[in-house]
């Protein structure tokens, strides 16, 4: 019998080969990897603490090859495939993100590691978002693009057989591995050919410009790759000054001494040929769909945190001109009011931390050791390192959106979140990122005393 490799191998072998075929199809995304290579080295040169506290949690050696990317997919059958896909990657579904009352016609889950080692062999995360058609208001041109989806297939015959192969058997061996990320990486490659005709997409295109990226192509193209920076201020500094069309506004929470959450900035998306099948002949036209996108990556916060997150970040945005302007201003001063150091954030019960013992807690016998995480930290017998958030933001996602299918596009969609749908199309239920978060502190904590 063949031995299999661990999907964490694999999961490893298909970010690689992904990330290869996007530096080549968006040779500026490479120009993205290396900026932000150079200023994670920088970071790191000028603050030790951070330099052992990332080797200490294991988060150094994934940082070099980080990535999350995002695809867009028009039908239950598709959503449930990808989910499938993943799974042989190690990669399952976590969180539930409603777009659309923010005017993006989506729902979306991200597809990532689920435990504390499978995330520092590789972190590879895809944020994967489903098309609400219900949300297009047309009923003709609703139906017209339902059939066009039905129509396609996006996975080759290949990449099902090899599914089908590893749900059988358990997994894959390492040669199989290899034929099954090529199999899948065709569907997510790009294609300059649309299925569609002119007029059709203008016609989607009209109805929102997320639709007719969706269904007017023969599969989701991946519509960025993100690295992870250690200073994200620094890296939108370093894009404007290479002449890079940056966002004007980073998404998420404002600069802080310990970040939290995630923060997001990216290049505006590339204008791009596209032929049109129209009757015998192709009829040229542009479409703007792939982008470059960075990301900063801070502590994940408990439920209480998140709510005082939510909280302040909706004080911000409340004002007019919460686009641009003065929001940066706005968003600092109502950040005032969540702590920004690691000892409140902790005490408070705002954020995730793993535990560990030191040199001194670790000399000390069990029986002494038997104390309260805080009062083992206080003496300097425990560290307390804060847990990666490797989830996403709604409303951040959005924004991403929105600036790069035009910017100027904001609808409002009377459709509320439906989970219970969106996990019926997945064909499965979303796991909890919180429950997720508190099992990899509560895993620490118990090993203090073991």
């Amino acid at each position: 019998m063949t031995d299999h490799v661990s999907p964490d191998h694999i999961r490893s072998l298909f970010s690689q080969a992904m990330s290869h075929m996007y530096r080549t199809e968006v040779p500026l995304y490479g120009t993205l990897v290396e900026l932000v290579g150079a200023i994670n080295e920088q970071v790191l040169a000028a603050d030790p603490d951070l330099a052992a506290q990332m080797a200490r949690s294991g988060e150094r050696e994934r940082l070099d090859v980080e990535r999350h990317g995002a695809i867009r997919v028009g039908t239950a059958q598709e959503l449930a495939t990808l989910r499938r896909v993943f799974a042989v990657m190690g990669m399952h579904p976590v969180g539930y993100y409603d777009l659309s009352v923010a005017g993006v016609p989506v729902h979306s889950t991200a597809f990532r590691p689920l435990d504390a080692d499978a995330l520092n062999r590789n972190p590879f995360r895809v944020f994967c978002s489903l098309l609400r058609l219900e949300l297009i208001e047309d009923a003709a041109l609703r139906e017209q693009a339902a059939a066009i989806l039905a129509r396609r297939q996006i996975f080759t015959p290949g990449a099902l057989a090899l599914i089908e192969q590893c749900e059988r058997d358990g997994g894959l061996g390492e040669e199989d591995a290899w034929r099954f990320v090529v199999e899948v990486l065709e569907t997510f490659r790009w294609h300059n050919q649309a299925t569609v005709s002119l007029p059709t997409y203008r016609a989607l295109h009209d109805a929102h410009r997320l639709v007719a990226d969706v269904v007017s192509f023969r599969g989701p193209h991946i519509n960025h790759l993100t690295p992870r920076t250690l200073d994200i201020d620094a890296a939108q500094d370093e894009m404007q000054r290479r002449g890079i069309d940056a966002k004007a506004v980073i998404e998420g929470p404002p600069r802080r001494h310990c970040p939290i959450l995630l923060r997001q900035t990216s290049f505006k998306a590339l204008e791009e040929n596209v032929h049109f099948p129209d009757g015998d002949d192709s009829a040229a036209g542009t479409h703007t769909a792939r982008f470059g996108e960075i990301e900063q990556r801070g502590l994940a916060l408990t439920p209480k945190g998140r709510a005082l997150y939510d909280t302040l970040l909706a004080q911000a945005r409340a004002a007019e001109g919460s686009a641009g302007g003065d929001y940066m201003q706005r968003l600092q001063a109502a950040f005032a009011a969540f702590p920004d150091d690691h000892d409140t954030l902790r005490r408070e019960g705002l954020g995730y931390y793993r535990y560990e013992l030191t040199e001194a807690g670790r000399a000390l016998p069990a029986d002494q050791r038997q104390l309260p995480a805080e009062v083992l930290v206080e003496r300097g017998l425990a560290s307390a390192s804060p847990i990666v958030y490797e989830d996403f933001l709604p409303v951040s996602a959005a924004g991403i959106f929105q600036s790069n299918l035009g910017g100027a596009e904001q609808r409002a969609y009377a459709a509320q979140a439906n989970q219970r749908a969106f996990e019926q199309a997945l064909g499965a239920p979303v796991a909890d990122g919180f429950a997720l978060y508190a099992g990899i502190e509560q895993a620490s904590l118990d090993a203090l005393a073991a």
